[in-house]
């Protein structure tokens, strides 16, 4: 332990050669404590022969005397009493950093940024992240919800340590992780004409209002694309920016939407219908997605591991298999 400050050394004594132990700065401050070797030693489990042997490594280092002894008492001297001060300086540093450390590693203190897709961040990830804080309490989690894009650019720059999206198009310096495939459903308000069928094709959407997430979003895009292939003209006759949105808008009966099974949970909880959309099916795979370059915290690869094992048991698919 190396360390310098104002601390009145001779002149002949080079600083860079003062590398003292914490056992022998705790050896200083409890002689200055208790002013009694035999105390000091006792307190600090050593013998007072060692104690002494210590105390004169230290006044040797410093080419000073820190302690004047008698038979009778023990005075520190004046610099003694500068030395102790910083002795305590550092001892109070190194007790501030191993708690810190031992936090840490016991997981109790730290935070986790979170970059999802709407989708994921208001059915599937409450439930993990509530089982995550029953844990690690001590570990704050914040989250960012919005679309493929922002997902990608948040964990890219470093704002989130872990992305949900999907897995499409993700560049190399991303690692990934799929976690489920994920097929779309047309949700219907109760009443809707199309409520009778069990399936719906492509072509019976033809004509219908939808309520669509914006144009510049990849859940918009694959729609579009797969009914410009099918020959369709799809009506986007109400654009918002949330799924929850979109699902009330569906609820009031303004229109009908397509979405990815993340979002199903939420439609069943408002009563809405729901059906497989076919001929063809489309889906996309939705994973976990971290930088390549960026280790993660103690807290982070926890989260990782939880998210998944409980993805399978929480996969919003496996759920809705009687509707299909």
């Amino acid at each position: 332990m190396s360390f310098s400050s104002s601390f009145p050394y001779p002149a002949m004594i080079h600083t860079d050669r003062l590398n003292f132990s914490a056992k022998e700065l705790l050896a200083i401050k409890a002689v200055a404590d208790y002013g009694s070797f035999n105390a000091a030693a006792i307190t600090l489990h050593m013998s007072q022969p060692v104690l002494t042997r210590t105390v004169q490594r230290v006044e040797g280092l410093l080419g000073l005397t820190l302690f004047n002894r008698t038979t009778r008492k023990v005075e520190i001297t004046d610099a003694g009493k500068e030395f102790v001060a910083l002795a305590e300086r550092v001892l109070n540093d190194v007790q501030i950093y191993l708690t810190a450390v031992q936090e840490r590693t016991n997981e109790q203190r730290g935070q986790v940024v979170i970059s999802s897709v709407m989708s994921v961040a208001c059915t599937v990830l409450p439930t993990i992240v509530a089982r995550y804080k029953q844990e690690r309490p001590g570990v704050d989690l914040h989250i960012y919800e919005g679309v493929h894009g922002n997902v990608i650019e948040n964990v890219r720059s470093g704002v989130a340590d872990i992305g949900l999206t999907y897995l499409d198009d993700i560049a190399p310096i991303f690692a990934q992780k799929p976690l489920s495939k994920q097929y779309f459903h047309v949700v219907l308000p109760k009443g809707h004409r199309l409520e009778r069928r069990r399936q719906i094709s492509w072509s019976a959407l033809q004509g219908q209002q939808l309520v669509s997430l914006p144009s510049d979003s990849r859940t918009r895009r694959l729609i579009d694309a797969t009914a410009i292939t099918a020959g369709l003209n799809l009506s986007h006759d109400i654009t918002v920016t949330q799924f929850t949105t979109m699902l009330q808008f569906v609820a009031s009966g303004v229109g009908i939407a397509i979405v990815p099974e993340g979002a199903l949970a939420e439609a069943l909880s408002i009563g809405l219908s729901i059906r497989p959309l076919v001929q063809p099916r489309i889906s996309r795979v939705l994973g976990l997605i971290t930088l390549k370059e960026r280790s993660q915290s103690p807290f982070g690869e926890a989260l990782i591991e939880q998210l998944e094992c409980e993805w399978k048991r929480l996969n919003v698919a496996s759920k809705y298999q009687s509707v299909r």
